[in-house]
């Protein structure tokens, strides 16, 4: 599907992404919480505060047409003693927000830049599908990423996420053999080494 046609899907995207995130945390007993993860320096437990402070700050972005300073807007210090909650609690008000959203496909305002919802709720999408990867991986489960999901959201990673904003983010590329599926394709082109046997 061309990029700029699967920007127009992007909330039903979002949607799918944070499903299978949401799958993949469902793996995250207390006892894995300490296990290293593919982002480097972080264990699932703090991966898991990651993604659902990324899902708070996603959400804010779409309520309220730009991206704040400080803490995430729902912010609990109290994420810590039960992350897979406060996962599951942030998805949900994620997806409230891009529901109120999706009718108008206003800007938001990100430092000096402004992107429409739809770039951000796709970008989104792409972190979050990644992430969900990543959490699945320090759970010593194979669970790649939906191939219909990854084949849409592997056109927009390159215009979203270009090689001069990536520094920080995400590691460089890491090649992948020509037989590799979607899901294997997005995950190396944001710096992770698919999973031995995958095609997804």
């Amino acid at each position: 599907m061309p990029a700029m046609a699967t920007l127009t899907a992007a909330p039903g995207l979002l949607g799918h992404a944070v499903s299978y995130a949401l799958a993949s945390a469902g793996h995250a007993t207390p006892q894995l919480l300490p296990r290293a993860t593919p982002c480097e320096g972080w264990d699932l437990r703090t991966l898991l505060l990651h993604v659902s402070d990324s899902l708070d700050v996603l959400a804010g972005a779409l309520r309220a047409g730009h991206v704040g300073l400080g803490p995430p807007p729902g912010h609990d210090p109290t994420a810590e003693a039960d992350p897979l909650a406060y996962l599951r609690r942030q998805a949900r008000y994620l997806l409230g927000a891009c529901a109120a959203a999706s009718a108008e496909d206003r800007l938001v305002a990100i430092a000096d830049r402004e992107l429409t919802a739809s770039m951000v709720t796709a970008a989104g999408a792409i972190e979050i599908a990644v992430h969900g990867w990543d959490i699945s991986a320090a759970c010593g489960i194979r669970r790649p990423i939906p191939p219909a999901l990854a084949a849409e959201l592997l056109p927009l990673a390159p215009l979203l996420i270009p090689r001069a904003t990536r520094a920080g983010l995400f590691a460089d590329p890491v090649p992948v053999p020509e037989a590799a599926g979607p899901g294997d394709r997005l995950v190396a082109f944001l710096g992770r080494r698919p999973q031995p046997g995958g095609t997804t």
